[in-house]
This record gives C-alpha cells, structure tokens and sequence, in this order.
C-alpha cells in the first residue's frame, strides 16, 4: 500500500498548518514562489538541498524529508494480529479504513470505514456481540453509517465531545460515552485504552491495546506512515504535534500504528521516517 501522503501533501500541511504563505516560505526558504507552488502541486524537487532549504524553513526532520521526497520510503509491512480485522472502504474514490477488535466472542469497532454493511457482515459471519463503537474521530469517512450499526447494536459510542458536531447522525445522548484520557474498554480477555489526541479534530482520540506480544495503536488520522493529518482546524497544528510527539510516538517503539488511511507503521519507523516526528 502506498504512503498517504506525497512530498507535495505533507509541504502544504506543514505551511498551511502555521498559517505561511507561500511567500512566507519563500522568505524563510530562499526559494522562488513559484517553484513551491509547483511543488505543492506534485512538482519533484529538483535536489536534496532544496528539500533541505524547505524541512529548515517549516520546521520539519530534513532526513526524513529526503528519505520520502527523493528515496521514496515506505515503511516495512504490518499485519494485523489474528485478533483484529481490518475493513476497508471509499468515499468518492478515497480509501478510508476501520477496524473490528475481537475476542471470546465479543467485539469493538474502531471507525466505521464508511463502510457499515461489511462491518456487519463481519460480526455476523464471525458471530461476535458488539460491545461498543469507538470513533478516532467525527468525520463522516469514519464516522458515517453508524445509525445502520446502531439499529442491530445498541451500544455506547465513544467520541470526544469536541467532535459531536461533527457527525451527520448523532447517536441518542444517553449512548454517546466520553473517551476520557486512559478510559479502558473490556472485550473478551482483552482491554483498549483511551488516549486523547486533539489536533486532526478537537476531540481526536487514539486507541491502543497493550497486548503483551503486539501492542497496537489505533490512530485514526492523528498519524500517518511518514506524515500526520490535515489540523482541522489549522490553529491546531501546535496542538497536533503535541499529540504526535508527546503521546502516539511516546508509546514503546514495537507499537504497531494502524492509521485510518494508508499503510500501517510502528513508533520506532516513525521516530526514524517521519518528518513531523521531532521539532528542529
């Protein structure tokens, strides 16, 4: 699966994200204008230095940088263990990701997928009992097809209150369960444990699983393979890579990160490949 972010992504996330223009950029960079702007529109930069001339400018990790930009990094391939399913779906074409935790019949969902009919489907072959609905976040690629859920599961949804307003269908208040930071949910032998991560959307919440062979994280769009999602809104950019250097990429470095889009990764790449991960 390829990364989820280009180069050209990650430039505009960084800028955008600390409210530069491109002349600011410019400015800061020693670049002309134009050509950032061609790079932001998917342009290949010309040579590491100018690579390194804009990681200086925006902040970013100019090794990582390089190594996506120019060497084409992707990170080393991470199943998922035998206890999560992964369910995939599309929004207009775009790919987006949720996941089903299981175990001794009972089951989270993490995320929707925009994809309600093949998370049923699943609990139904598998014939687990869902215990509840946990939302990384409230955008409707994520969020969206939960009443269909609902109707065959009454179970609380999880979200940070913050994202509420977010959704298209509101669950009934007395369903809807604040995610407190370190909020453990029970399925079967196993936990999930809750992890706030405001900075993709206000009430962005991360769900890791401390399991003794594979610790998982589910980061939702806090994080991706070498990159992070867009700050909605963009004034919380400080806050967002707060979230991704002080709590995802402080986990211990064998979590595995399964995103909401995009390859799966673990703290230790992440810590060596993503530009976001440590402030220059």
């Amino acid at each position: 699966m390829p990364l989820e972010d280009d180069f050209c992504d990650i430039l505009k996330k960084a800028r955008t994200g600390q409210g530069f223009s491109v002349g600011d950029v410019a400015r800061l960079t020693g670049l002309p204008g134009g050509d950032i702007t061609a790079l932001e529109r998917g342009d290949q930069p010309r040579d590491r230095a100018e690579v390194q001339a804009l990681a200086n400018g925006l902040g970013l990790r100019a090794a990582p940088l390089e190594q996506i930009a120019i060497d084409k990094w992707e990170p080393v391939t991470q199943r998922t263990p035998p206890w999560v399913e992964l369910v995939q779906g599309t929004i207009s074409g775009y790919g987006v990701q949720g996941y089903i935790l299981h175990d001794e019949g009972e089951a989270l969902l993490v995320d929707t997928a925009y994809n309600a009919s093949a998370m049923l489907d699943q609990l139904r072959r598998r014939g687990l009992r869902l215990l509840g609905i946990c939302l990384t976040h409230g955008h409707a690629d994520h969020a969206d097809g939960i009443e269909r859920i609902l109707d065959q599961f009454e179970v609380p949804v999880y979200l940070g209150p913050e994202d509420v307003e977010l959704l298209s269908w509101r669950p009934r208040q007395e369903l809807l369960v604040v995610p407190d930071n370190d909020l453990t949910i029970r399925f079967g032998r196993r936990t999930l444990r809750c992890m706030a991560t405001p900075g993709h959307t206000p009430g962005g919440i991360c769900y890791c699983a401390d399991d003794v062979q594979v610790p998982v994280c589910f980061v939702g769009d806090t994080l991706f393979a070498g990159s992070i999602g867009r700050s909605n809104p963009k004034e919380l950019y400080a806050a967002h890579l707060d979230s991704v250097r002080n709590r995802v990429l402080a986990l211990a470095p064998e979590y595995r990160l399964f995103p909401g889009h995009g390859p799966a990764t673990t703290v230790e790449e992440e810590l060596e490949h993503n530009p976001f991960a440590i402030a220059q």
